[in-house]
Formats: structure tokens, C-alpha cells, sequence
């Protein structure tokens, strides 16, 4: 601990990464993206209407790995490479599950596609690069570790790294060799070592779906259940943010200040024990009980779980 921390603050001490502009440059596979998203989108209010963020072209025929939260249910999307040419971009795909984007440029860009690398690799102190649209830093890797959202997200091996990069959607984590192993995804104020730091997706979990995602906009695999609730760890319980409109918990009557208590009689106190547990139930589709603390007391509720796809306004992405 007392090492990463000496690391990350001789980091914080220097300027952000330059290197020159070689073919062989990583940074040379960094794309800049835009997306607009219609109003009546499920993630406008959340994410907004206009999202710009980063991607990693990956391919010579114009493919672009991203982040998913930015150019899901958009109805148009723009790449911008090193040389600040805009070329209008085609939806792809878009994965739940790893968080992963994808998105094809319709015209040539002038960059030079990432080589992926893999986490197997790493190792915890290893000094990486981090780059988003025209910004690159040093950063150390603090952890690989499961990663618990909000939005029913859950990673087994997130790349947890300080110090973190403003510009993180969708921004390339480069190994030392410049091979590409993970895709920005959020900023945290502690990552585990004090210190705020970003949290990046294993480019690993790419190669297995890719053939899917190319052929079908999305894996093929059953869909983990939704029920459509977002929750908050505080002090040991969890406690409903926000609940999806027209989601299975909404319609169980389950709403924002409630407490979920367990999964039937299992307790549950943290997100990844809920996802978890959620996801042995079944695939999307099985009930889903759930013990639930309201201003009217402890009730039990059973959620018919749904894919999120179905749920979310994608059909205008393809």
C-alpha cells in the first residue's frame, strides 16, 4: 500500500504524458466521440442528450471500441480522430453486461489501430498509460477486483488505477508494451488506496462476444435478469435511489427511499451480494423475491425480472 501510494503521488508531481506522434504510437488509436440521444431515450435524464467521451479504433476498416453508456439508444454518432477530422459513425454494438460499445466509421480516419493486450500481463504496481481525447497520464494499477453498480453492473476483474484522467468515458488504459487492456468507464473517489482513480474494463472481455456483437449488435448469451431499481450502499444498507419507469420494480410498487432487505430470507447488504444473488435465480424472465423495508414496514415482493434490452429504445441504434 505504502509503495502504490509513493508511486501514484510521483506521478501526480509530473506533467501529463507526451510522446511523439510515431506510427507505432498508441495514443494514435485514440478517437474522440459524439452522440446525440433523442429526448424520449431511457438515458437522457441520466446521461444525457449530447455525449462526447473517447474510443479506441481497433481495426483498419474504421471499428471503434467505446464505452456503452455513451452512444447507447443515440440516433446519431461522429468520430474525431488525432487530426480533428469529423467522420459520421455507424452503431455497432452495445453490451450490458461488459459496458462495451461498438461503433464503425463510415469515412477514413487518420489513426492507427490499438493491439490488445490482456490483464493476465498485469500486475498490481505496474505503471500504465491513460488516455482520453487529447489528454494522456502516467497512472498506476491499484487493483483488479470485482466492481458493483448501481445499474445492475457487475465486473469480476475491474482495472482499478491512480491517479485517475478527467476525460475517463471511454478513454484506452495502455500496457507498457502500448498494447490496449482496458476501456475507461468511471471516475471513484477512492479506489482502494486513498486516493480518487479511475475504473477501466478489461479489454479481455471483448474477444469472446466480438463475433456476436459484429453479427447481431449484442451477445447471444441468455440475458442476466433485470428488475429495474438502483440502489445506494449506505451505512450497511441499501437503499433505492431510483427505480426505472415502466421497470419490474415500479410496477411491484417498490419506489425511491426503500430498503431491500434480502432476497427472500437471504439478507443482502451490498450491491455485488445483490446482483449476485439476482443472477442465480436465473436468466431474464425468472421471478425475483425480494424482502423490502417501506414506510408502511417489511413486506415481501416478487419482481418478474425482464431483459434490459427490451427495455431501453435500441432498435434506432441499428
Amino acid at each position: 500500500m505504502r509503495r502504490l501510494a509513493f508511486l501514484i503521488m510521483a506521478l501526480l508531481s509530473c506533467a501529463p504524458f507526451a510522446t511523439p506522434r510515431a506510427d507505432d504510437n498508441p495514443l494514435n488509436a485514440v478517437i474522440e466521440i459524439h452522440s446525440a440521444v433523442p429526448a424520449d431515450a431511457r438515458t437522457a435524464d441520466s446521461l444525457g442528450t449530447e455525449r462526447v467521451g473517447g474510443g479506441i479504433l481497433i481495426d483498419s476498416g474504421g471499428l471503434i471500441l467505446t464505452i456503452g453508456y455513451l452512444i447507447m439508444e443515440s440516433d446519431a454518432v461522429w468520430a474525431v480522430d488525432t487530426a480533428a477530422n469529423r467522420v459520421p459513425a455507424e452503431m455497432v454494438a452495445y453490451d450490458h453486461e461488459t459496458g462495451f460499445g461498438l461503433i464503425r466509421a463510415l469515412d477514413a480516419l487518420q489513426a492507427t489501430p490499438a493491439r490488445l493486450g490482456t490483464v493476465a500481463d498485469l500486475s498490481v504496481g505496474d505503471t500504465l498509460l491513460a488516455a482520453g481525447p487529447g489528454y494522456a497520464r502516467s497512472t498506476v494499477l491499484v487493483g483488479i477486483r470485482p466492481f458493483a453498480g448501481g445499474w445492475e453492473y457487475l465486473l469480476e476483474n475491474a482495472l482499478y488505477t491512480s491517479p485517475p484522467i478527467p476525460n475517463f468515458g471511454g478513454a484506452a488504459l495502455f500496457a507498457g508494451d502500448g498494447r490496449l487492456v482496458g476501456v475507461g468507464s468511471l471516475i471513484l473517489q477512492d479506489v482502494g488506496v486513498g486516493l480518487p482513480g479511475n475504473l477501466y474494463v478489461p479489454v479481455d472481455l471483448l474477444p469472446p462476444i466480438l463475433g456476436d456483437l459484429l453479427a447481431f449488435g449484442h451477445a447471444t448469451t441468455p440475458a442476466h435478469p433485470w428488475i429495474g431499481l438502483y440502489p445506494n450502499e449506505v451505512n450497511g444498507a441499501l437503499v433505492v435511489g431510483r427505480v426505472a419507469k415502466g421497470g419490474p420494480a415500479q410496477t411491484a410498487g417498490i419506489g425511491p427511499g426503500d430498503v431491500i432487505l434480502g432476497i427472500g430470507e437471504e439478507p443482502v447488504r451490498e450491491m455485488e451480494q445483490l446482483w449476485r444473488k439476482v443472477r442465480n435465480l436465473g436468466p431474464a424472465g425468472v421471478d425475483v423475491p425480494l424482502k423490502v423495508l417501506s414506510g408502511s414496514g417489511v413486506r415481501d415482493v416478487v419482481l418478474t425480472s425482464r431483459d434490459r434490452r427490451n427495455w431501453l429504445k435500441l432498435e434506432r441504434s441499428y
